[in-house]
């Protein structure tokens, strides 16, 4: 069975089992990746040592425990999330700092939204539709083609308007961004802790080097909508609320305060430092939910190939810097 299909199997069968078989299911399949240390596993473990360095070897292999339990928890409930009543979305998700994001919105504005790979975003997505206003996003073109359709499908049938974006990270994909932005009122929330293209940005992220998505701040710069780092993270529920919820778990999707746009700088290094501010937020969300970055990926350069590395930047726009 290819990737496509197992998705699409999962999605038919998520959704019509019990939310603690669902539950069990994730859990064991979690364990079994933690304890075979593939690859995704490994690559985990060092970026969670970045985040808790005091960490022992034995704190440190608990934490990617819980970290993969946690990443396959959110594919357990987006397989199942379109089986869930809007009561059950709305019990599943708290929100907090909402009000700048919600005046934005009432003003016919747009909010640039700049989120880590933490806790359930599609959840968080099929809430905000809801809730909150329209969402725009942009989606990686998956392989194969069959597995992005089955993603691309699922995110539009939680009501996201969705954006295809290659490895390119083509100006026409930036450009519809723009048109986006400043057509409002809308919510557009964009993974950013990594750089799936040539165009990202060399940051600070707990004390190294790494390379984010420029996306964001380019888009807050080249528009002026209101940028917010956003952090979403799982909590325990209990009583009346896990009741309504159908499940001892919810998310907090948590608004942080607005990035500031500095004026008296050149444009590449206002995207630079507005890229900064909004990651030491979502760092310091990461910081305190390690267990929720579902990061299997290289953000750190030290991770990276050096010659690929110096090879991707003098193919980038403007060449190495």
């Amino acid at each position: 069975m290819n990737a496509g299909r197992a998705f699409a199997f999962a999605w038919r069968v998520a959704g019509h089992l019990p939310d603690p078989v669902l539950r069990a299911v994730t859990t064991i399949g979690a364990d079994a990746a933690w304890l075979l240390r593939g690859e995704g596993v490994r690559q985990l473990e060092r970026n969670l040592a970045r985040v808790r360095p005091t960490a022992s070897r034995r704190e440190l292999r608990r934490l990617v425990r819980a970290g993969m339990r946690s990443y396959l928890r959110y594919y357990g409930e987006a397989f199942a999330v379109r089986s869930f009543t809007p009561a059950q979305v709305a019990a599943r998700v708290r929100t907090v700092g909402t009000d700048p994001v919600r005046a934005d919105l009432a003003a016919n504005r747009t909010v640039l939204m700049a989120l880590g790979h933490l806790g359930n975003w599609d959840l968080a997505g099929a809430y905000a539709t809801v809730h909150l206003g329209p969402v725009t996003t942009v989606a990686e073109r998956l392989e194969p083609e069959e597995l992005f359709q089955e993603f691309l499908e699922f995110r539009q049938g939680l009501g996201m308007t969705i954006i295809a974006l290659d490895e390119t990270g083509g100006g026409d994909v930036f450009r519809q961004l723009v048109r986006v932005a400043r057509g409002g009122p809308t919510l557009l929330p964009l993974l950013a802790d990594r750089d799936l293209t040539r165009h990202g940005v060399e940051i600070d992220l707990f004390g190294e080097r790494a390379r984010v998505a420029a996306g964001p701040a380019a888009l807050a710069v080249a528009t002026g909508a209101m940028l917010v780092p956003t952090t979403v993270y799982y909590e325990r529920l209990s009583g009346a609320r896990r009741r309504a919820a159908g499940s001892p778990w919810g998310i907090v999707l948590d608004f942080g305060a607005p990035v500031t746009v500095p004026t008296d700088l050149p444009r590449a290094e206002r995207i630079v430092a507005v890229t900064q501010a909004w990651v030491d937020v979502v760092a310091a969300g990461i910081a305190t939910h390690p267990q929720d970055w579902h990061m299997l990926q290289k953000v750190f350069i030290a991770d990276l190939d050096p010659a690929r590395y110096a090879a991707s930047l003098a193919k980038a726009p403007g060449g190495a810097s």
